[in-house]
């Protein structure tokens, strides 16, 4: 889906994007390719910022030799401000959850269960704490680390919903948690019942949005992440304009009345 929104872009404002990505996902790897385009002379960088300390010093390096950044879908703005970048173009995992809290709070949710399949990672938490203030409480034993085995998860959400039966709504970070949890609920007889939303989009989760088990999924239109970055950059290098501020791709919402639309193009552009 990136690649494809590169494709598209570049070929609408005639340019050449190069897309280049460590194989084996080492950050390391991903430093020097950042190093490697600085030193080539590029009219513009495009980078997410895995891990900020591995990154920062090729990222800053890069900026001070004048060559404009924008950063991209990993990272927040903060980060990408001490960088130097013009810009970053992504999330924001608390808006998200909080646009997602809203929207419950909306439907009478007073209460609910996160499961959180990536609780080591504190932007992760940031979800499933803006969830809860968008529905006006505190954020306390509601999240569970869920891990990533099935089994487990599926257990885990059966033993909460039991113990709490007046739980409103159910709010799960990826696939990884969202599929067991459509499992629970389907076993318990709460699809329809429970108000369950979902991060990020699979062929389950799909399902389960049309049958009428999830309400919702946030999509954060990662075809935007790639086709906005080199918008922006391009406006800059050739008119020396930017935006004044980050840009946010999500939360999207997927509901019933636009999966179909989504599924028609996922892989594309959704």
């Amino acid at each position: 889906m990136i690649k494809n929104a590169i494709e598209v872009t570049n070929e609408q404002l005639g340019v050449t994007t190069e897309y280049r990505n460590p194989p084996t996902g080492d950050l390391a790897d991903m430093a020097r390719i950042v190093q490697q385009a600085s030193a080539a002379g590029v009219d513009g960088i495009i980078v997410t910022i895995a891990d900020y300390n591995v990154l920062e010093g090729p990222i800053a390096d890069t900026v001070a030799k004048g060559i404009p950044v924008v950063t991209v879908n990993s990272g927040i703005v903060e980060e990408s401000r001490n960088l130097g970048a013009l810009l970053h173009v992504g999330q924001p995992e608390y808006e998200a959850g909080l646009g997602a809290g809203e929207r419950a709070k909306a439907e009478g949710i007073t209460s609910f269960l996160c499961m959180n399949h990536i609780i080591s990672n504190p932007v992760s938490v940031e979800r499933c704490r803006g969830f809860a203030d968008g529905i006006g409480v505190e954020l306390g034993n509601q999240m569970i680390d869920s891990g990533i085995d099935p089994s487990e998860v599926q257990n885990k959400v059966m033993a909460y919903l039991t113990a709490t039966p007046d739980t409103g709504a159910v709010l799960t970070l990826g696939p990884n948690s969202a599929e067991p949890t459509i499992r629970a609920v389907k076993e318990m007889g709460l699809d329809g019942e429970l108000y369950f939303g979902t991060f990020d989009l699979s062929a389950e989760i799909s399902a389960a949005i049309k049958d009428g088990t999830v309400d919702f999924v946030i999509d954060q239109q990662p075809f935007l992440q790639g086709s906005v970055p080199i918008q922006v950059l391009t406006s800059y290098v050739r008119y020396g304009v930017a935006p004044a501020n980050s840009i946010f791709t999500g939360p999207g919402f997927v509901t019933s009345e636009t999966i179909e639309q989504v599924e028609a193009l996922a892989g594309e552009f959704r």
